[in-house]
């Protein structure tokens, strides 16, 4: 669960409060873009002190100030309007504060998706902001935040996949390949490992020749990533 940087050409665009409602479904890796919430007394949406009144006030209207919202093509107006970016904040791998167990119990815990125990709460827990990057680039998101629908969603099994596939974005955010153009946010490269030897593989240590004859467990090293070029905010109309 997470967005992986690659050839990004730029800093991140900066941190936002989120909603209060999506803090804790941030994956990272996500569409995400600006819309508003009502603040003053009588608001029920939290922030930091550095941002809960920032705002402005239109004639004759409630108060509001900007939040970082889940980009979605059916949520209410302003929800899935450009800029349009990618959500660096999720729940596991950097994520988190203090990052993951790597080994537990006799070494038996390996670091990937769904591996180890974190440790600390999600890094937008004490600030509920999350950071969002605005720049065209190599990018990659962990298989497990984007849109795992079998045969047909940015998994291995989609045979419709190549090189410079559209990717377009589900109503909770997730990259998927393009079914419409109506907002393309980018084009499909390939999928990767984590590109790590740190970790060893099942597949690297288990020997042909074990004593004990025993092969069935030698497994391919398998898919981490999507990796996929983003047009940038400034591109997505």
């Amino acid at each position: 669960m997470a967005l992986v940087l690659h050839n990004t050409m730029d800093r991140p665009l900066g941190q936002f409060d989120s909603l209060d409602a999506q803090v804790s479904l941030w994956k990272g890796g996500e569409i995400a873009c600006w819309a508003t919430t009502p603040y003053g007394a009588s608001a029920t949406d939290k922030a930091a002190a550095d941002v809960l009144d920032d705002g402005y006030a239109p004639v004759g209207g409630t108060p509001v100030r900007p939040v970082v919202t889940i980009a979605s093509t059916n949520s209410s107006a302003g929800a899935g309007a450009p800029p349009l970016f990618l959500a660096d904040d999720g729940t596991n791998h950097y994520g988190t504060l203090f990052g993951v167990v790597v080994g537990a119990t006799a070494g038996q815990t390996s670091f990937g998706p769904g591996g180890g125990t974190n440790l600390g709460p999600n890094t937008a827990t004490g600030s509920g902001k999350v950071t969002l990057w605005h720049m065209a680039g190599l990018y990659g998101v962990t298989l497990d935040a984007v849109d795992s629908t079998s045969g047909t969603g940015l998994v291995t099994n989609n045979t419709g996949l190549t090189v410079g596939t559209p990717l377009q974005y589900t109503s909770l955010g997730l990259l998927t390949p393009a079914t419409t153009l109506t907002t393309k946010v980018g084009y499909f490269s390939e999928f990767q490992t984590t590109g790590s030897f740190v970790t060893s593989q099942q597949f690297m240590v288990a020997a042909l020749n074990s004593p004990s004859g025993d092969v069935t467990s030698l497994q391919q090293q398998s898919f981490y990533q999507a990796v996929f070029y983003f047009l940038g905010s400034a591109a997505i109309v």
